[in-house]
């Protein structure tokens, strides 16, 4: 394909994200992911007649904690509205959705970019509930209902975005603050954090927008900027070629990494959208907006920036750090246990260096099972000399394994370190003896030696020496000899 630079995309992206409630948006059936097919429904969910919708508070408090998250204004008076479309996961025939009364509209949400930081803005932040699932195998398709009316929020942006990667930064941004709020669990893989993007292209100084065309659900960051690159390029090859690119709605083939016609685009008209008459206007007191507003946590991005001002990380240690939640709570414990003892540079770098690249080795421990103090107890081993790193990583990994504390390990495997300087002081003369030419080499100005019998010292001690102590008694050798006192 023909990328041509006198084109630039324009990206709308629209975002469901599931809620983290215990029941689904509009009955008490449970919201649970995995569980048996169609065994968490109801007559409410399965529609069936005489059934009436009840509205679930905590689902808008959630709703509600995402926009003012997202500087999304919020809407004191809403309305649900019934959104009508016929699909086999559908059981009413219609979607319980918002549409011209949205819970929130007019927000924002800044990314950072290859030029630096961008504002996108929201146009709104509304809730609905969630269809069913179709299952395909071979040539049959089978409907789960478990999902339908599973509470979700639809954020929708304006064409703000110009490029694959700035809608990736977007989604992952707006992913991190839902995650950081407990909002939803972000999981691509399951479908509770899905997007649409509406892309479309036009030539570089023309104000009017193009033709979109809607990639349907794409489920993970990377497909996102794929399936946004193919279809930049597949729309200015049609431009190119003098045709007109077609209202429609496709699919992207992550194998092929092409997108696909799906069907023709709905406006909408094609909805037929109309109040929701089961259920009342949504009033939000300003004690309740308030009271929500009140809750919020420290988000990412200004964590990012306190770790950076106060603690004097880098902005790479501060966005490993920052990236999940549960790494920045572990963090922020061990300070607290810490109290000044190692310096906080040194802590950031046993977590990002150390632990964070053991738990990526163990499959299935995204979190850390030893405590924040006895994870301290072994930095502060190795940071006094108790213990030499290398040792330490060996403690950590026993650690991980048996849930034993450091000082248990170090007792039982008898790892702790040699600092005797006696000791270290016999060792030494043994390597020096059983390597005599060795070492008058090393007199004569072959430096790239001293390694070397430090080597053989930590052999000999099965690398429980301290290195810093043989180091000095090595070069304190080394000038006796040199100075004829040996």
């Amino acid at each position: 394909m023909n990328n041509n630079d006198s084109f630039e995309a324009v990206i709308g992206l629209e975002v469901h994200s599931q809620l983290l409630t215990k029941t689904k948006m509009f009955c008490p059936c449970p919201n649970v992911f995995g569980m048996e097919p169609n065994t968490a429904v109801c007559p409410v969910c399965l529609a069936l007649p005489g059934a009436l919708p009840v509205i679930n508070f905590e689902g808008v408090k959630l709703a509600v904690k995402a926009a003012l998250a997202l500087n999304i204004d919020i809407n004191r008076k809403s309305l649900f509205a019934r959104k009508n479309y016929f699909y086999p996961d559908l059981p009413k025939g219609y979607q319980i959705s918002q549409y011209l009364d949205p819970v929130s509209s007019n927000g924002y949400l800044n990314i950072q970019t290859g030029g630096g930081e961008k504002k996108i803005r929201i146009n709104r932040l509304h809730i609905e509930e969630d269809a069913g699932k179709l299952i395909h195998i071979g040539n049959q398709s089978y409907v789960d209902l478990n999902r339908a009316g599973t509470p979700l929020v639809e954020i929708v942006s304006e064409p703000d975005i110009n490029s694959a990667s700035e809608a990736a930064a977007y989604l992952k941004a707006l992913r991190e603050t839902l995650v950081y709020l407990g909002v939803s669990d972000g999981n691509m893989e399951e479908g509770s954090f899905r997007c649409d993007a509406n892309v479309s292209v036009r030539r570089k100084g023309d104000p009017r927008l193009g033709t979109r065309a809607e990639v349907k659900n794409v489920n993970s960051f990377k497909f996102v900027e794929k399936a946004i690159e193919y279809e930049i390029e597949r729309q200015i090859d049609v431009v190119l070629s003098g045709g007109k690119v077609i209202q429609e709605t496709r699919l992207y083939d992550s194998k092929e990494n092409i997108t696909r016609p799906m069907r023709g685009k709905e406006d909408a008209h094609d909805y037929r959208y109309f109040e929701e008459p089961d259920l009342p206007p949504l009033i939000l007191s300003e004690e309740f907006i308030s009271e929500v507003k009140n809750s919020l946590t420290e988000l990412p991005a200004v964590k990012r920036g306190r770790y950076v001002s106060e603690y004097k990380l880098t902005e790479y240690d501060a966005e490993v750090l920052t990236q999940d939640k549960d790494i920045a709570h572990y963090f922020e414990d061990l300070i607290k246990e810490n109290g000044g003892r190692v310096g906080i540079k040194k802590l950031a770098n046993w977590i990002i260096n150390e632990l964070l690249s053991e738990l990526k080795a163990r499959e299935g421990e995204g979190r850390s099972p030893i405590k924040a103090q006895d994870f301290l107890e072994l930095i502060t081993a190795v940071e006094s000399g108790s213990i030499n790193r290398n040792t330490g990583k060996t403690v950590l990994a026993e650690m991980l394994s048996s849930r034993k504390k450091a000082g248990e390990v170090i007792k039982e495997k008898n790892l702790a370190q040699v600092s005797d300087d006696k000791g270290i002081e016999e060792i030494i003369k043994q390597a020096i003896d059983e390597n005599r030419k060795e070492f008058a080499d090393l007199i004569s100005g072959k430096d790239k030696l001293f390694g070397f019998f430090v080597g053989e010292a930590m052999k000999k001690t099965k690398g429980k020496a301290n290195p810093k102590k043989v180091n000095e008694i090595l070069q304190k050798n080394i000038e006796n000899y040199k100075s004829g006192r040996s």
